[in-house]
Order: structure tokens, then sequence, then C-alpha cells
């Protein structure tokens, strides 16, 4: 068993709230586990004898309420500090992200330097203590100085490499894009769009395309698409395959443990479409979420098959379309709960090594809400998970960003900085976009969604109010837009 002991400290009274706390692995592949409070100490009881870390949601004195980790621990009677512990974890990400980036001794990161010697120092000072309460209180310093310096660090490096791309003109081609909610029908809405955007994703949703077996509903698409090449908006789909809750036609059920069935219907109904737009849609998001959410609990040999019937159809039939396959919830933490879905980092090394003919992988990037796998992140975090699936040798799209743009009651999806407002929304989506632009194989990025709606994934997290006024962020990302591609100061 594994035990992490919470000490109240000047500005932590109560309990982190353990609702999506779970252990991580080798790789911080997320592990099944039971997790439970016993009087101040969480205990953890996994189903590994390796060593294991504690990834939870953690208040942090002036930076917010993130979703961080502790280091790999082996097990022992006697609990670990647990504020100790996400200290310690955050230096040593500190120290080996400094080291891959060059920055030790790079000029113009001395205010950075500053920052990490102090996280260190709080460090050192939390391990020299013999009273655990205190040790918390240093280690909570050196958290937060820590935390402050991954994010000046990732802001700095986004920044020269942004500069870079910028004057290589990396900006020429088309980077910038936004979703469109399903329930939005002003097609007026678009010429507001297009000295923004470079292109629109579309919701190809396979449950409102074909919701009976035998007829297929494309009207509302093609009306979307006319709009879209009036404006001169280039155009990506999907996604093709997702086997969520809310994308299955209901008729499908009827199959649900016939493989077989659901895959030749997959394949027409993939064929079908793409087919139907293969001239007007320049881009198709052919798989998406398959390794995270699937309602008919498909095994990993099948969840591969799908994926690579639906790219190698959509290559034939379209083949000068770009072929993506998306990965939601990118950190995986759905599998400490379901072993029938699959690690994200696996799944996309499997489409790889397989020899699965795509383009790139999409990335959503969406956080904020009380729900799992969309916890708040800090920009280092996302920063270094994008360069980890660079590794991988595919191109990269960010083929959804989002946060919310006002605070729920409870905060339990956590904070950046400050409650969810549209100035922190517009704050938190430059910051990502200039972050994931700034990496030389992230082609695109894409906004979602493009509205407020209660069809959309973060409700609140459009550009638009649901009036289709525009928010801070609309704002925001027209400045930032016009600073790249003017060759302004980044």
């Amino acid at each position: 068993m594994h035990k992490f002991a919470w000490y109240p400290t000047d500005h932590r009274k109560r309990p982190p709230d353990l609702h999506g706390a779970h252990l991580v692995g080798n790789d911080n592949v997320p592990l099944r586990a039971d997790i439970r409070w016993d009087g101040h100490i969480i205990c953890c009881t996994p189903r590994v004898q390796d060593p294991v870390g504690l990834s939870l949601l953690w208040p942090v004195k002036d930076f917010g309420i993130i979703q961080l980790q502790t280091t790999r621990l082996p097990a022992r009677e006697q609990p670990y500090n647990l504020h100790l512990e996400l200290a310690r974890h955050q230096l040593m990400r500190l120290t080996v992200k400094r080291e891959e980036w060059g920055l030790f001794d790079y000029g113009g990161t001395e205010d950075i330097s500053g920052d990490i010697d102090r996280c260190r120092d709080a460090f050192i000072k939390a391990l020299q203590q013999a009273d655990p309460r205190a040790s918390a209180r240093h280690a909570d310093e050196s958290l937060a100085c820590g935390l402050v310096a991954a994010e000046k660090m990732a802001r700095f490096h986004a920044a020269v490499f942004l500069g870079r791309r910028q004057q290589s003109g990396g900006f020429a081609r088309p980077f910038l894009g936004a979703a469109l909610p399903e329930s939005l029908k002003q097609l007026g809405i678009l010429r507001q769009l297009s000295p923004i955007f470079d292109f629109v994703y579309l919701p190809f949703v396979w449950r409102s395309i074909q919701p009976t077996e035998q007829a297929a509903v494309y009207e509302p698409l093609e009306t979307w698409i006319k709009a879209c090449q009036a404006t001169k908006l280039a155009i990506r789909g999907g996604p093709l395959l997702s086997f969520g809750v809310s994308s299955v036609p209901d008729w499908m059920y009827i199959w649900e443990n016939d493989f077989e069935s659901i895959y030749e219907a997959a394949r027409q109904y993939v064929e079908r479409t793409v087919r139907r737009f293969s001239k007007q849609v320049g881009s198709w998001v052919v798989a998406s979420g398959l390794q995270a959410d699937n309602v008919f609990g498909f095994t990993f040999e099948h969840i591969m098959e799908l994926t690579r019937m639906a790219a190698t159809v959509t290559r034939q039939v379209a083949p000068r379309a770009q072929v993506l396959i998306d990965l939601s919830q990118p950190w995986g933490e759905y599998y400490a709960r379901n072993q029938q879905t699959v690690p994200p980092l696996l799944y996309a090394d499997m489409a790889v090594q397989s020899g699965i003919n795509f383009d790139g992988f999409g990335l959503q990037l969406l956080f904020g809400l009380p729900a799992e796998g969309y916890h708040v992140r800090d920009p280092f975090q996302i920063s270094s998970l994008i360069d980890r699936l660079a590794n991988l040798g595919k191109p990269l799209h960010i083929t959804g960003l989002g946060a919310p743009s006002s605070q729920s009651a409870d905060a339990a999806g956590g904070q950046w900085h400050a409650p969810w407002s549209e100035q922190t929304h517009a704050e938190w989506l430059t910051t990502l976009c200039e972050i994931c632009l700034s990496k030389p194989y992230v082609e695109t990025v894409c906004l979602r969604p493009l509205a407020d709606g209660p069809d959309s994934v973060i409700a609140s997290g459009g550009l638009l109010r649901e009036d289709l006024t525009p928010k801070l962020a609309f704002t925001r990302l027209s400045e930032m837009r016009q600073r790249l591609v003017g060759g302004g100061d980044p």
C-alpha cells in the first residue's frame, strides 16, 4: 500500500478532493487502484507491485488548482509527505526539461533561473524539517515557485521558436481554425470568421447523419459547406468514426456483440460520406477518441482494425485529402477506470508501427470541466506532452483547444491563475495557441467551440456568446494572428 499524508497549511485548510485522483506507473500510464481517505492519509492500493505516483487536483497559492502528480515511489508502511512529493516531482521535471530545451546557459533566462533556485532552496528546507507540517509549508512554497518557473520557461521557449517560425515563413500556410457547434444555424457568422481563421471544423456526427439504418441526411452539412466555400474558408470534416454515446446511432446497438456487422456498417458510412464530400473537404479526422471511449467495449485489436479501415477507405476515396487520427483525453486518465480502453500514447505508437496510412495526429486539449480527463493542466505540462507526441514522427494538429469562460460553483475542474472568466479564458487560449504554434511539428490549431451552446463539450468555452457577440478571446486571437502573419513581435 502507498500512503500520502496531507497537512493543513496557512492557505490550505481543507483536504483535496479525490475526484479524478489516480495512480501512474511507468511512462506515466494510469493504473487501476483503490484510493481513499483514512483521516489525513490518502491510502492507495494499486494492483501492481511496481513504484507508482499519485496524480490529483491540487490547489497552489497564487497559481490555481492544477492536476499534479508525485514522483513514482515504492510501497512502504510509513506515509509519504504528499506536499513534499508533489514539490519533488515538479523540481525534477523542471530540471529535465531545462536540459532538454538547452536553457541552462541561454541568454535572457536569468529570471527563470532565479525562480528555479528559489524552488530548489525551499525544497531543501522542506527536506531538513523534522516537523512534517513545517516540511509541508516549505514544500508548498517550493511547488508554487516551481510552477511559476515552469510556466515562464514554457512561455520563453515558445517565444524563441515562434520567432524562428515567423522568420522562416511558417505562418504563410493555413494554421488557425475554429470548430462549429452542431446546433449552430446562422450561416452569416462565417463572414465574421474569414478574416481571422483559415478553416472551419465541421461536425460530422454519425448519429445525426444516419438516424436510421436506411436513411442518410446530408443536407445540413451541404448547406454549411456551400457557405464555407462562398467565404473561402477551408473545411476539415469529422470525426467520421467516434464510438461515444453521443455519436453512435441508436440502430447500431442491435449489433452490440457482432463486431463484423459494426465494422461493415462503419465502412459503408465512411466510404459514402467521404465520397460525397471528397471535392469540398480537404482534411478529415477519420477517427476520434477510439482509444478512450466506445460504447461497445471493443478490444484493442478491434480498435486498431476500425482505425485502419477508416484511414484506408478515406485515402482510397479521397487520395489528396489530409487524413488525421484524433487523440482525446491525452493523459489517459480513463485507463485507470476502464481496462478495455487503450492508453493514448500506446494507441498512437501502434497506429504508426502497424503501418496505417495517415498524415498526422489530432490532439484535443480541452480543460476546466469537472470530469475525468478534463482537469486543468499547467502550460508546461501541455508543452511537454506535445514534445513527447512529436517523437512518434508524425505532424500534430490541435483539433480542439478550449476552456470555460465562466466559473462553476465548486471549481471541480480546476483553475488557472484565477477563477474562469472571459479575461482568464482569453489569456489561456492565447498562451496555449502560442505554445502550440511555436512547435515546428504542430501544423494547425483549432479552437473549440466557436460559440457557446449546450451541445458543446465546454458549454461556456466559445469564442462567441450564444447570441454570437464576440468575447475577449476572439479579439485577442485576432490580434495574435495579425502579429504572427504580419511579422510583428510574437
